[in-house]
């Protein structure tokens, strides 16, 4: 009996948790590698902008846009250690779920908000200073 509890123990014990856990295994080198990309993903852009490289600021929002998504992806993988693998990728699924439906949802607002600016807001005639005093006065 205590050969087979020794014998399960170590053929279990494998030093990464529960039998069939799947779950994230970080090192410390991932999180330095994490780490890293993090410091390089946010001096890049302040460099950018400290320095006026870009002068353009719609051409400026878009690149700090990207570095910004890519800081976001660098996060999720190195430090929430979302991948395809984790849980049988429902981790990573419900996360793009989550984004898709919040890009909906915002876009769909900001749809919603300049259509009613845009057809219901009446525009109104200059007021001069007899309309606001009002006849007779």
């Amino acid at each position: 009996m205590a050969s087979h509890d020794m014998t399960h123990d170590s053929h279990h014990d494998d030093g990464h948790g529960h039998h069939g856990d799947v779950g994230p295994h970080s090192s410390f080198s991932g999180y330095m590698w994490g780490f890293v990309l993090s410091i390089v993903l946010t001096a890049i852009p302040f460099w950018l902008v400290m320095t006026k490289v870009i002068t353009d600021r719609n051409t400026a929002v878009l690149v700090l846009g990207a570095f910004a998504v890519v800081q976001i992806l660098v996060h999720m993988v190195f430090f929430l250690h979302m991948n395809g693998k984790v849980e049988g990728g429902w981790t990573l699924l419900s996360t793009i779920f989550t984004v898709v439906f919040v890009a909906i949802a915002i876009t769909g607002t900001l749809w919603v908000m300049y259509q009613m600016n845009a057809h219901m807001m009446p525009e109104h005639p200059k007021l001069t200073p007899a309309a606001v005093t009002g006849p007779g006065s």
